[in-house]
């Protein structure tokens, strides 16, 4: 997938409305640098001035490991896939000692789907807002985030959905039918992105580019849509839910 740097930077300049990361902040590189979470992970403290900590194999393995490092480092932001993030929370509970001494400000889930009934757990040990908790969607070809979702008990209560918000301010998001057609809102249609954040195309594969990035027919003349196989809905509020995948 070929992405330009400037994708990268418009994605942390785009999304500072909702974040207030600095020098003071200390992230962890807990997933591989083969997935393209890390991007988020390595480039937030980066062009912040934080601190990034490298978290070693061995420790991302054990949640309870894992839980100590973010209190002994002081950890501030923590990105996390929600499968990661559940076998924390149960450390959490297990460690009470321990997950006192956290000093998280942020955790941004991404990557996969998020079940928030499953947070009720944390929210019982940590107030709502300290660390605030959000959820991303997203995919390599958008570069990394195409979404942003604030979490509270409130929406955990309501069951195991999976919100995942409203498109970053550059970004275009369609859901649509088989015939491109938009769908009313509750109904189920196919997600699509458009914007300043789309791949130029996957590398040396010039018929599965014109497959997944069609012409945009709501968008500018020559702009392009990226199509993500994936399935949501619009809420009434506006917002959107992640529904799963087009072909599972």
């Amino acid at each position: 997938v070929v992405i330009p740097h400037a994708n990268v930077v418009r994605l942390f300049t785009r999304t500072s409305q909702w974040f207030d990361f600095g020098p003071d902040d200390a992230w962890t590189l807990f997933h591989s640098y083969a997935f393209d979470f890390s991007v988020w992970e390595l480039w937030g403290p980066l062009l912040h001035g934080g601190r990034l900590v490298v978290v070693p194999e061995e420790t991302a393995r054990s949640p309870e490991d894992f839980l100590r490092l973010l209190a002994d480092e002081r950890v501030t932001v923590l990105n996390q896939t929600p499968s990661a993030f559940y076998p924390l929370i149960r450390a959490d509970a297990e460690h009470p000692e321990t997950g006192a001494r956290l000093a998280l400000r942020t955790v941004i889930f991404g990557g996969e789907a998020l079940d928030v009934g499953r947070l009720a757990g944390w929210w019982a040990r940590h107030p709502a807002g300290a660390p605030r908790l959000v959820n991303m969607y997203g995919i390599t070809e958008t570069t990394v985030h195409v979404t942003h979702a604030p979490l509270d008990p409130v929406t955990a209560a309501s069951g195991p959905a999976s919100p995942i918000g409203v498109a970053i301010p550059d970004l275009r998001v369609y859901v649509l039918d088989a015939d491109l057609a938009p769908v009313p809102p509750g109904a189920t249609g196919e997600l699509y992105v458009a914007g300043e954040g789309l791949a130029r195309g996957y590398l040396g594969r010039p018929g599965l580019t014109a497959t997944r990035f069609l012409a945009d027919p709501f968008g500018p003349a020559g702009s392009r849509m990226y199509r993500t196989g994936d399935r949501a809905k619009w809420r009434p509020d506006g917002t959107l839910e992640y529904l799963g995948r087009a072909d599972a």
